[in-house]
């Protein structure tokens, strides 16, 4: 009969106890090599460029971007274990993908804001938009809605009580009890946002489709959404690894000085820190 080493008993016993529902300390899920993280192209690839180069150095992480020109396909793929991490989003997107697709996803950290706004190649100011015009909004829910709650904040419309997209609450077109000036709403996939700038009389769109497209929040948009608010991008891994030492250093990596000053310098107040 052959005797198993004591490093081979070691692990049939570690074995056992995770099996049978026993934690053991000494047993830690491998770190991915290489840990793939997915992002959207714009700013969050430009960042985590950087994010990739302290993680290496600092806690010899081994990182591959991914890069996505959507905002579905990165929830997707982390959900089916194509992707370890994603960074591109904010927590009620989050949420609302959670919800709408039973994804087993958690949310960590804050790295930046970048308001949304309204954009108009036709009018200089919001009080030269027209009654009747044709307003482009994103078509995913928490991102619709946020822009919702732009418009009325403006007071171009009012919705009714009860929105709150940190629970997970988001207004839709349906939620409109008043819209004075008769704004037609046009509901688009956001990277195709700044593309429609050509068709509509304004379009709403996010800050790094913005940038992509060479608009500046601050001096180009006619309507700009306050920076304090519940839309601070984050780090999204599935809830498996929520406790994995791997996760604490990514997002370590991403909140340091070295990030924060290139996104101060990168994107000249465009794209602000949130750490």
């Amino acid at each position: 009969m052959t005797v198993p080493s004591p490093r081979r008993r070691f692990l049939q016993t570690s074995a056992a106890l995770t099996a049978g529902g026993v934690f053991s300390p000494w047993v830690q899920a491998a770190t991915p090599d290489p840990i793939r993280v997915g992002v959207t192209t714009g700013p969050h690839e430009q960042i985590f460029a950087v994010v990739k180069r302290v993680a290496e150095r600092d806690h010899g992480l081994k990182i591959r971007v991914v890069s996505f020109n959507d905002y579905v396909q990165p929830n997707a793929a982390l959900d089916a274990g194509d992707l370890d991490a994603n960074s591109f989003q904010h927590r009620p997107f989050l949420a609302a993908a959670i919800r709408a697709r039973n994804y087993r996803l958690v949310g960590f950290g804050k790295t930046w804001v970048g308001p949304i706004g309204l954009y108009s190649k036709r009018y200089r100011r919001l009080a030269d938009l027209p009654a009747g015009a044709q307003v482009a909004i994103p078509n995913d829910p928490s991102n619709g809605g946020r822009v919702l709650l732009l418009l009325q904040q403006a007071g171009l419309i009012r919705l009714k009580t009860g929105i709150d997209p940190v629970a997970g609450v988001f207004a839709t077109r349906l939620d409109i009890t008043d819209n004075p000036r008769q704004l037609r709403l046009v509901e688009i996939d956001a990277p195709q946002l700044p593309r429609s700038l050509d068709d509509v009389d304004a379009a709403a769109i996010n800050a790094d489709f913005a940038n992509k497209a060479g608009l500046n929040p601050v001096r180009d948009s006619i309507l700009l959404e306050d920076r304090d608010g519940p839309y601070a991008c984050l780090i999204a891994v599935r809830e498996k690894d929520k406790d994995e030492r791997w996760v604490q250093q990514l997002v370590q990596s991403y909140q340091t000085e070295e990030v924060r000053q290139f996104i101060l310098k990168e994107f000249n107040g465009v794209v602000i820190p949130a750490f």
